[in-house]
């Protein structure tokens, strides 16, 4: 039951990454790749999205 739950939540942060890379202003080539590294390495990939990802406009300094 515990591992279901983990991975339940581990599939709507996958889905909630990958709709904000592909509604992000980063280019075509930028969205693929990161949609397939979310996809591919779904734990690995959204942390990586969260450290290194495309920021949004506010993000910017």
């Amino acid at each position: 039951m515990g591992y279901s739950i983990l991975g339940l939540i581990i599939l709507i942060a996958d889905i909630y990454a990958i709709y904000q890379v592909l509604t992000s202003g980063a280019s075509t080539a930028a969205k693929l790749i990161w949609t397939l590294v979310i996809l591919l390495l779904p734990v690995i990939g959204l942390i990586a999205w969260l450290v290194a990802g495309p920021r949004g406009t506010a993000a910017r300094i």
